[in-house]
Parts: C-alpha cells; sequence; structure tokens
C-alpha cells in the first residue's frame, strides 16, 4: 500500500485550496494559460504552494489542471505537455518537502472544441495518458481527476491513469445543482461505478460547501470506499468588476466537519477558498481520524418507475407531412428592423399556394435581425407551420434550454439546430460567439427535452414535441464523410435533414445513392437557391460557407445578357428541381433576399413536376 492511501486510513487529510484563483488573485488574467506560469513564472507558483503549507496543508495539487494537449492547443503550446506536468511536479514537491504529498492534478476534456466533431473515445485516452504518463515521471504520490462532468470520460482518465502509472487515483465530479452532475449522473451512481473501475478515493468538487456535504453524505452511505471533497468557497458574487467568493473560513470548516462525519477521508478547497480556509479546516480537523459508516443506500432519484421514463411524446406536425407527401419548405429570414408585417402576408401567400412549412433563421450569417422566435410566433399565430432554426452561436447553455422550452410553449412543433456562422463574419463586429455546444450536442440536447429531461438530467415537467432536423452539406468532394457526420446526427436524435443549396445537377444520383448506402431511407431534402444574376453567383460560390457552384453554371450566368439572367437563373433551378425530383423525399427552397415571388415560381414548378409524376404512374 502506498504511504498516501496508508495515511488516508489513519488520519484526516488536509488538502489545499484553489489554484486558478490565487493566480488571479496575484495579478495573472483570465485569458492567460496557468499551467504554462510553471514554465513562466515559477516562482509565483511556489508563493501559492507556500502558502497553502504554511496554513496547515498535509498535500499539494500540481498546478497542471487543464496541462493536456487538447486545452493547451488554444494556447498553442501543446507541445510542452511534458515540460509542464514536468514542472508543475518539481514546484510543488520543492514546497512539500518529504512530510507532505504531492497529487498530481487532471481536468477533463469535456467542452473542448475539436472542429464540431466528438473526440473519440481512444483520443481522450490517449491524451490522458500522455499527461498521466508526465506526472508520474515527476514522482507525483498520487493523480487527482477532477471536476469531471462526463461519468464516461472521468471512467476513460482512470484507466489511463491506472494503466500508465500504477499510482493511487482520486475520482472527483461537479455535481452543480442539487446533487446532479450537468449530465444528470448522481452521487450514487458515480461512487459505484468509479469504485468498480479502480479509484482509490471517490468525491465532489468545485460545487457549493451544502450541496457537496449532501453529496459526500450519499457517498458514505453507499459506498466504503475512501472518500474526498473539495467545495467551493459558495458561489460567486459580481462586485466592482470582479467574482468574489464570500464563504468564510469558519463556516467553510463547519462544513469540512460535517463532511468527515458523512466519511470523507480528504478535504480541501475548490474555486474561491485560500489559505485563510486551508487553515480553519486544517484548525478543526488537526488529529481527527476517519470514522465509522453505515452503509444505508438509497437511489439517486426518489421517482416511481411510471415517471421514471417520461412517455414519448406522440409524433405530429412536419413528421407526418413528411410520411405522406413530398413537402416544400421555404426558408424565409425575419426583418432587419420592426417592418414584419410585409414577411407574414407573404408566407400566407406560400401558405395558400402549397408550402409545407416556412423555415425561419436565427440571424443567419451572424447579421442581426428581429428574433426568431417572434417570427415564428407570428406565423404560427397565422396557421402557418413552422420550423425554426436555433443556433449555438448566440446563447450559452442556460439560454439555449431557455429558448427550446419557450418555443414549446409557443406551440412551435419542429427545431433545426445548427452550429451558427461564426460571430466575426456578421454586422456587428463587438459581438462575440457562445458554442457551448455544437450541433450534434444540440439535437442530443433537444431529443433530450423530448425526453422530459434538461441537459443535467432534471425533470422539465412536461416533454416537449419537437421534429428535429438538421443541417447537411451536399457541397464537398468527400460526400461519404458528409454521409457519416449527418450518421452522427440521427444517431443524437435528428429526424430529417435540410441541406445547403446543391448546383452541381450531375452530383445528384450519385449524392442520394450514397445517403440511401449510409442512412437507409432517413429523408434529406433537395436545397434549391435560384440566381438572380452573375454577381449573385460569384457572390454565392465565393463569399457564403457552404456553397459551391460549379465554373459551368457561372460562366452560363456570365455568358447571358444581363437582363436575361434572372431568367437563366431560374431555368438552372428547373433543372436541378426536375434531376431531383426522382430521388429527394421534399424540396427545400432558400430564395435570395427572402423573395416570395421566387419561392412561388419554384413552389409552382415543382408542383407541376409532383402532378406529372402522379399522373404517370396512375
Amino acid at each position: 500500500m502506498s504511504s498516501f492511501l496508508k495515511a488516508l486510513e489513519e488520519r484526516i487529510i488536509v488538502g489545499d485550496g484553489a489554484m486558478g484563483t490565487q493566480i488571479y488573485g496575484k495579478g495573472v488574467p483570465l485569458g492567460h494559460c496557468y499551467d504554462e506560469l510553471n514554465l513562466a513564472k515559477p516562482h509565483l507558483v511556489k508563493i501559492i504552494h507556500r502558502e497553502y503549507i504554511d496554513a496547515g496543508a498535509d498535500l499539494l495539487l500540481t498546478n497542471t489542471f487543464t496541462a493536456n494537449r487538447l486545452r493547451l492547443k488554444k494556447h498553442q503550446i501543446e507541445g510542452r505537455v511534458r515540460d509542464i506536468n514536468l514542472s508543475g511536479v518539481r514546484i510543488a514537491r520543492e514546497v512539500a518537502g518529504p512530510d507532505r504529498f504531492v497529487i498530481g492534478s487532471m481536468g477533463p476534456i469535456t467542452g473542448v472544441k475539436h472542429e464540431e466533431e466528438e473526440i473519440s473515445a481512444d483520443e481522450k485516452i490517449d491524451v490522458f495518458t500522455e499527461q498521466a504518463k508526465a506526472l508520474g515521471e515527476g514522482g507525483c504520490d498520487a493523480i487527482s481527476l477532477e471536476t469531471f462532468t462526463d461519468l464516461a470520460e472521468l471512467k476513460l482518465a482512470l484507466r489511463a491513469v491506472k494503466e500508465t502509472t500504477k499510482l493511487p487515483c482520486i475520482c472527483q465530479m461537479a455535481f452543480v445543482f442539487k446533487m446532479k452532475t450537468p449530465f444528470g449522473v448522481g452521487p450514487n451512481k458515480a461512487v459505484r461505478e468509479l469504485e468498480a473501475a479502480g479509484a482509490d478515493l471517490v468525491g465532489a468538487n468545485c460545487t457549493t460547501p451544502h450541496w457537496t456535504s449532501k453529496v459526500l453524505e450519499r457517498m458514505g452511505a453507499a459506498s466504503k470506499v475512501k472518500l474526498s471533497a473539495y467545495p467551493n468557497a459558495g458561489m460567486p458574487e459580481y462586485r466592482d468588476g470582479r467574482y468574489m467568493y464570500l464563504t468564510t473560513p469558519k463556516y467553510f470548516a463547519d462544513v469540512a466537519l460535517n463532511m468527515v462525519n458523512s466519511g470523507a477521508n480528504l478535504v480541501g478547497g475548490c474555486c474561491g477558498t485560500g489559505p485563510q480556509h486551508v487553515r480553519a479546516v486544517a484548525d478543526r480537523l488537526h488529529g481527527s481520524r476517519p470514522r465509522p459508516r453505515i452503509i444505508n443506500f438509497k437511489p439517486d432519484t426518489m421517482v416511481s418507475r411510471k415517471s421514471a421514463e417520461p412517455a414519448k411524446p406522440k409524433e405530429k406536425g412536419f413528421l407526418d407531412t413528411i410520411r405522406k407527401k413530398k413537402p416544400i419548405v421555404v426558408e424565409l429570414d425575419p426583418p432587419r428592423g420592426l417592418k414584419f408585417e410585409k414577411l407574414v402576408k407573404g408566407a400566407k401567400v406560400l401558405h395558400k399556394l402549397g408550402v409545407d412549412a416556412i423555415t425561419v433563421g436565427d440571424n443567419p450569417l451572424a447579421v442581426m435581425r428581429m428574433g426568431h422566435l417572434a417570427m415564428a410566433h407570428f406565423l404560427e399565430r397565422e396557421g402557418i407551420p413552422t420550423i425554426l432554426h436555433i443556433s449555438c452561436r448566440d446563447r450559452n447553455l442556460i439560454g439555449l434550454q431557455s429558448t427550446i422550452l419557450e418555443a414549446s410553449a409557443l406551440g412551435i412543433r419542429s427545431l433545426l439546430p445548427i452550429t451558427g456562422d461564426p460571430a466575426k463574419v456578421g454586422d456587428q463586429p463587438q459581438a462575440t460567439s457562445v458554442y457551448d455546444l455544437n450541433s450534434f450536442d444540440l439535437i442530443r440536447l433537444i431529443a433530450n427535452m423530448n425526453g422530459g429531461k434538461s441537459y443535467s438530467g432534471g425533470s422539465i415537467q412536461k416533454a416537449t414535441r419537437f421534429s428535429i432536423g438538421c443541417a447537411f452539406n451536399p457541397n464537398v468532394k468527400d460526400i461519404e464523410r458528409q454521409v457519416r457526420r449527418l450518421k452522427k446526427k440521427i444517431d443524437a436524435g435528428a429526424q430529417y435533414a435540410l441541406p445547403q443549396p446543391c448546383y452541381d445537377i450531375g452530383k445528384i444520383p450519385a449524392m442520394y445513392e450514397s445517403l440511401r448506402a449510409g442512412v437507409g431511407d432517413f429523408p434529406v431534402f433537395f436545397g434549391i437557391c435560384p440566381l438572380v444574376s452573375a454577381k449573385n453567383a460569384e457572390f454565392l460560390a465565393h463569399e457564403v460557407p457552404g456553397i459551391t457552384i460549379p465554373e459551368e453554371v457561372i460562366e452560363r450566368m456570365k455568358s447571358t445578357p444581363e437582363e436575361k439572367q434572372r431568367e437563366t437563373g431560374l431555368e438552372i433551378s428547373r433543372e436541378l428541381i426536375d434531376a431531383a425530383i426522382d430521388h429527394a423525399p421534399g424540396f427545400y427552397i432558400v430564395p435570395p433576399f427572402s423573395s416570395i415571388e421566387l419561392s412561388s415560381i419554384m413552389t409552382r414548378h415543382i408542383q407541376k413536376r409532383l402532378a406529372e409524376r402522379a399522373a404517370a404512374s396512375a
């Protein structure tokens, strides 16, 4: 048995406090890579470690929480993983000396943006292995996996640590609200699965003292594995341009004693805690021994079997339309001001003509427009079905869920989740992109809400009833890769796809053949955007993300007299529709400038071809 684990059996170990909060408090601004300070300003890190030792800490966590290559890539230093981690251990060891422990700190990967695709399990293991190897080489007494929210990812990290270092491993999750992680994992599930996976200590960190204490109480009653707790110093408050944590050291020490009574073997502090909190805990717990436990397992949630699995909502609306016919959908963007009446009037014309739904953009191309939710509500009020685009760009995770609930409450039944064009390409240069989620995550979130659950796994009281669309880009060289991406969206919960406009008539049969081979009869519409001029064609081809126009199409537009280019553009669109009519399950018209006239012309042509097709097969 390692000396660290042996010490945990004999006495309560007092951990240190926050590293990031202390670094910020000493003048290093947010946005700087704090892990890189191990190389750039080791004396600063050493000062913080010394303050914790002087306060009574029995161990030090290394300043390496985000020192893995995916997080360091943001700062363009992903090649310095080994150097940063080795230096982090060396600095902590110099301060800790021979009588105190040094624990290697490793944080999660969840939340790292990776070219919009999910990071594979194999890549995660490789990333964790690289960092764990460096920490082990540096001479840590144990490794702490902390602030994880994804239980599956934490188990991958634990596996990497155990296979690479053989060191004792602490596994801590962030139970952010009412004893749940953001992914809905409760303390009992966490402690049991992590114990089974080989964790030496299991616990909670980066949670308020009250809820950390509750989590430890549950874990202590559910398992005999050693427990750890690193709560925050309460909830931060924004004062005079800074976030302040106001929990007093005395209160923090009182809660620490409660956690020890629940079974904690190791107690330290996370965000907002400092040497004064550690000193109070050390004074309160000095000489304490681990408490005996009484196992009294209780489920994480006390709900009936009937309510635990919300009934799948009955599908209706746009999905029913797809099953019955080849629908026609038209995209109309909200106005750039308050004059929305003309758009509503035009949508009524299209609906009367036979358009099955109007899709409402969410500030497309990052250009500021009237809120899409209000616009969709105005159309629904007139009896016009809508498909509401919802972008990851403009709202954080809280705002996205609020918007989805609001859309459901207003009677909207179809959503098209998209990543969204970055803010920097739009007309508001000071705007910033959020991107808490990518399109895959957002699809999965809406599917969860259709099951009655929020992102964190909590009940939303009533399941939403959305049909879920997704985007698809046919304008790529590797169509098979796009089909694989589409398959991931289907697995996440997508039920149909509205694609970018396609202008390459020769690609149509092969594209739908690839779709049938990859995703079966999943409905992928055919996108149409009539060209109105040669300049319009060149603009779309060179300046609009996701659109490709063959050179022969552009030359055809250029060779047409200017006064006839609009008609040539319409003729090209008619030819594309004719080529797609036997392949596409529906049509998605994206008219330039939200033109009702052009949408009407395309709609009539599609209806004519569908009628001819029906008559021929009768």
